[in-house]
């Protein structure tokens, strides 16, 4: 049998292809990494290096030495506050919002900062400044009158919106202009908020609040909740009248809805849709969601939202899908979102929507659904 020596390359060579291995090995990798696919919920690539921004980004986003040193609750001797990584896709309305005298008044940039929120820039970062007030507030009105009394148009800075006082704003039902909420600043007797929610229809997918809360087990366990898009806080303040405590999200969509909804006796929480709602697991009665969840909202990102709302929801709380707006094409889809949580069914409605005529084939869901009492997880 014909043997042959074997070759024996010198250490370099070995060393050479070891390098050349590894060298593609983590090309590979940052590609990998770098590239937008890898971030399929970004529109945009992230940013390859921070932009320039102001010394106060720096200033905040630090990270800073804890002043006691390793903390075994952060295991870390290091303090890093929250700050979107979008925010950095925005860098130029970053840096406007961050340009600023610091222990002095901040820019009256309201449309600037919900902008960035808008964008994904939540939590916005913090600023060492004092925002715009209303030049001569007056006392506010005084419980319960405040729940279904219209504020003083003093105690409101309106330079953000078009209108200027209330008046102007209930008077936006008149108009052809397009608003978020139109109708939702009347609080007088003949408006529609002050019979929402607790005048019986004969349409199924109207719901009431008494009807809601009688379906709850036992009855008087619906105590805290969420209202998420919590339009001017008519819903959270026929829930205060029945003993339930609600928080309201918002935005101010050109008008003042957060400091209505807080001149009404209800806390306004201003997050945008798709944040994580800031409530522990497992800690609230119902979450109530009316027009802001519907098909404007991209069906991953939607499922993601209900989640959320099944994490904060306790065993056995409910959550309200009211009038869920969807074109009836995608009626298929949205069931399928909706029962992928795991949501039991107490109600369950699926009607027509027709303010807008027959034609354009839109729908709505209204549901009632419960976390499961055992097995939610």
């Amino acid at each position: 049998m014909d043997t042959k020596t074997p070759h024996h390359f010198p250490l370099q060579h070995h060393l050479f292809y070891i390098l050349l291995l590894l060298s593609s090995n983590l090309l590979t990798f940052y590609l990998f990494f770098s590239s937008p696919h890898y971030y399929p919920s970004l529109s945009s690539p992230l940013p390859s290096t921070t932009p320039s921004l102001p010394s106060e980004y720096y200033a905040f986003t630090g990270p800073h030495k804890l002043p006691f040193g390793h903390n075994p609750h952060l295991d870390s001797s290091l303090l890093n506050p929250p700050l979107a990584h979008p925010c950095l896709l925005s860098s130029s309305l970053l840096t406007t919002f961050l340009s600023y005298t610091v222990n002095s008044s901040c820019p009256d940039d309201e449309p600037l900062s919900q902008k960035l929120l808008l964008r994904g820039c939540d939590p916005l970062p913090i600023r060492r400044c004092r925002p715009a007030s209303p030049k001569n507030p007056v006392a506010p009105l005084p419980y319960p009158n405040s729940l279904w009394g219209t504020p003083p148009d003093e105690n409101i800075h309106w330079s953000a919106y078009t209108c200027k006082s209330f008046k102007c704003l209930v008077d936006r039902i008149k108009t052809r202009s397009f608003d978020d909420c139109k109708d939702c600043f009347d609080l007088s007797s003949s408006g529609r908020e002050v019979r929402r929610w607790v005048t019986p229809s004969t349409n199924p997918l109207d719901f009431t609040i008494d009807e809601v809360l009688s379906l709850a087990k036992p009855t008087g366990s619906i105590r805290i909740g969420l209202d998420l898009g919590g339009g001017s806080g008519t819903f959270a303040v026929r829930m205060r009248e029945r003993n339930v405590t609600m928080v309201a999200s918002t935005l101010n969509l050109n008008g003042p809805f957060s400091n209505f909804i807080a001149s009404r006796g209800v806390i306004p929480l201003y997050i945008t849709v798709g944040k994580r709602l800031p409530f522990f697991d497992n800690t609230l009665d119902i979450v109530h969601s009316m027009h802001v969840l519907s098909n404007w909202i991209p069906t991953v990102v939607l499922q993601f939202v209900l989640f959320d709302v099944y994490r904060v929801l306790r065993p056995g709380g409910l959550f309200w899908l009211d009038h869920f707006f969807f074109v009836e094409g995608q009626l298929e889809e949205y069931v399928g979102v909706i029962e992928s949580v795991g949501f039991a069914k107490l109600k369950w409605e699926i009607g027509r929507k027709l303010d807008r005529g027959a034609e354009m084939k839109e729908m709505y869901i209204s549901a009632l659904l419960e976390k499961p009492l055992k097995n939610s997880w």
